[in-house]
């Protein structure tokens, strides 16, 4: 048996970096970005308002101003500022020359449609001067982010319309047990309906990964083999979920050392998930998980997710805040490190109803996961913790 931190090691120490591929930017949503971004234009590309008002020189600004145009967004300015002279200029416009300062318009009284007298100035000149946000040819995107809507903002404003990203890792996913049945089956006594195949598979989309279902393999070696050799032809990664612990069915340990995995670890000092168990064969890389789903969904997020992220190119840094426990919370063993899921109230963490790795229903109320380490039992009121956000 391995602490998790050694068992992450490993598990990370086994990645390779995928392929690339080209997509369109508004496609690119979740993937990773495989190249550093590179503005082709200086932005702003003039100097521009950024108010509506009426642009002028602020040596004028105590006088009566003539308006000499009106220069909306979009239209090159046609005349120059001069003494005692303004322009009315809307937000985004270019601002014409000898103006080096814009009036903002509710600040400002207009007559006539002719004259302006500025009521109140402000410190700011309100101007956006050309290349203040990004130079030509700057950096504005850096490879191995995970692209978000507003990246896309940002390569439709530096025209990168085709996106080098990283190949999307195939995850083939087995459930293994006779008594599970497919979700829209109803359960005959001594059945329950597969859940946890199904957790996965939404686990490894939200990974930006390619997830396919396998389907449920009997309880038997042949079975279980088949689908084991089918999912690693077909996939960069494999989970399997149950038949990985002490009973008189759980033979996938062996199953995977048939089909050629060497087994890296298979047991882990965590709870829920000791029974994890984790090989390779050549660069295709085999989880066996718990087949609690509490245990699989955790499991998944402390190893599965970071290698997923690892194999695009992207070193995964899961959001953690340091928190007080509103609660003093005991748990009876301390011989393994405990992840427990928690929500946040007021400013403070306290544990769901949990009921132990089979209590699927507890995550759903769970905003993050905290956890004991080896050798204590106990957390304090007050005590600070860090708290995994799931």
């Amino acid at each position: 048996m391995i602490t998790i931190e050694k068992a992450y090691q490993q598990v990370l120490e086994k990645a390779y970096l995928l392929e690339t591929e080209k997509v369109d930017f508004i496609d690119s949503v979740g993937r990773i970005l495989a190249e550093d971004v590179s503005s082709d234009i200086e932005m702003p590309p003039f100097d521009k308002s950024s108010m509506d008002g009426y642009a002028c020189r602020r040596a004028d600004i105590n006088n009566i101003l003539e308006i000499i145009e009106v220069i909306p967004a979009g239209k090159t300015p046609e005349k120059e500022i001069g003494p005692n002279q303004c322009a009315k200029i809307m937000t985004g416009a270019p601002v014409p020359k000898g103006a080096d300062f814009i009036a903002m318009v509710e600040f400002c009284e207009e007559t006539d449609n002719k004259f302006v007298k500025i009521l109140k100035v402000t410190q700011r000149n309100n101007i956006s001067y050309k290349a203040e946000d990004v130079k030509a040819g700057q950096v504005v995107l850096k490879k191995g982010i995970q692209i978000k809507p507003q990246h896309i903002a940002v390569f439709a404003s530096v025209g990168y319309t085709q996106v080098l990203v990283t190949k999307q890792p195939k995850i083939g996913i087995i459930s293994t047990g006779d008594e599970l049945v497919e979700p829209h089956l109803k359960p005959a006594i001594s059945q329950i309906r597969n859940s946890n195949g199904y957790q996965l598979i939404s686990q490894v989309k939200a990974c930006g990964a390619i997830p396919s279902y396998m389907g449920i393999a009997d309880d038997t070696p042949e079975d279980t083999f088949d689908k084991v050799s089918k999912a690693l032809a077909e996939n960069d990664i494999v989970l399997l979920t149950g038949g990985v612990s002490m009973g008189s069915f759980d033979f996938v340990p062996e199953v995977l050392k048939k089909a050629g995995i060497e087994i890296l670890f298979d047991s882990i000092a965590v709870t829920p998930g000791k029974p994890t168990t984790f090989g390779t064969a050549g660069k295709k890389l085999c989880f066996g998980l718990p087949g609690n789903p509490v245990s699989s969904f955790i499991q998944f997020e402390l190893l599965v997710k970071p290698l997923i992220y690892k194999l695009m190119g992207l070193v995964f840094q899961p959001l953690d805040i340091q928190m007080p426990m509103g609660i003093e919370y005991k748990r009876k063993k301390s011989d393994r490190k405990a992840y427990i899921p928690v929500f946040i109230e007021d400013g403070e963490v306290f544990p769901v109803e949990y009921h132990g790795s089979a209590h699927i229903h507890a995550l759903t109320f769970a905003q993050g996961i905290i956890y004991f380490p080896i050798g204590v039992d106990t957390l304090l009121k007050g005590e600070t913790v860090h708290v995994r956000q799931l």
